[in-house]
């Protein structure tokens, strides 16, 4: 990721999931040879991260094992590093894992928990000087969709992901290396998943580059009706508006259609900016 330029356009991460369970019915279980497959699509369709997980965490899922997730996902990075030239996330909140596959090729860590699930997170991605995705979660997986109430919305998530930043940093993880998520269908109603989308803007303060991930979300589904499958204009609509309102990275399902929403969206947005992908 050094070669990124935030700000010039937005940048889409693709979605590989690893699970038996994914909500969005995408799920690849223990068969590495069309996970590789299905990762090399993702790069072709013009993904510039690929982000693979292990465990899933939608709404009610439960933990997986250090040992299962690790099972899961490491075969694929290390097949993977050997194939594609862009950066390897991984999804996941445990050290175990982290460590795992960055010494097999990931260069992103992605933990939904912003380093606070796993006392030994922060010290794995500073010793390894990784990238690392701090996101905002309010509760767990398993409970966090029963009535999350705030009182005022993007102040509490901008302080809490303000928080974040400062102990990664204290933890000697560089700034550099930080990127946030307000955490979308994380801990959010209906109502919240739509206000941080249109206010947007306001993490700009945090000064470090910002992701987002509305795709196949419920709440596009709760709008249109239609099962996540369905709801890849949904998920454009979304997108298009993220980027009107500062989203650096885009983490995606549906690579090709959100890759050409993000060439217009920035020709419009970024007039006169925009770098070739």
């Amino acid at each position: 990721m050094e070669d990124f330029k935030f700000g010039s356009r937005t940048y889409i991460m693709g979605i590989l999931n690893l699970t038996p369970d994914s909500f969005s019915g995408d799920g690849i279980h223990k068969d590495t040879g069309r996970a590789l497959e299905e990762a090399e699509m993702i790069v072709e369709e013009g993904a510039d991260i690929i982000d693979i997980g292990g465990e899933s965490t939608r709404p009610g899922s439960l933990p997986v094992s250090p040992s299962e997730e690790i099972e899961r996902v490491i075969p694929v990075i290390r097949g993977l590093a050997k194939k594609i030239d862009i950066p390897i996330s991984v999804d996941t909140r445990k050290s175990e894992v982290a460590m795992a596959a960055l010494r097999n090729g990931a260069s992103i860590i992605n933990d939904i928990t912003g380093l606070e699930y796993d006392a030994e997170m922060k010290k794995v991605v500073r010793d390894h000087d990784a990238k690392v995705v701090l996101m905002h979660i309010k509760g767990a997986p398993q409970t966090m969709q029963e009535n999350p109430t705030y009182d005022n919305l993007i102040e509490e998530i901008r302080d809490r992901l303000l928080q974040l930043i400062k102990k990664a940093e204290l933890s000697g993880i560089k700034k550099e290396n930080i990127i946030v998520d307000p955490g979308i269908g994380f801990g959010k109603a209906h109502k919240h998943n739509l206000e941080i989308l249109n206010n947007l803007s306001r993490f700009k303060m945090l000064g470090r580059p910002i992701l987002v991930g509305p795709s196949r979300k419920s709440f596009i589904g709760n709008i249109l009706g239609v099962e996540p499958r369905d709801r890849i204009f949904g998920t454009a609509a979304s997108t298009a508006v993220a980027i009107k309102n500062g989203a650096d990275i885009i983490r995606v399902h549906d690579v090709k259609e959100m890759k050409e929403v993000a060439k217009v969206a920035d020709a419009i947005v970024r007039y006169g900016e925009v770098v070739d992908a």
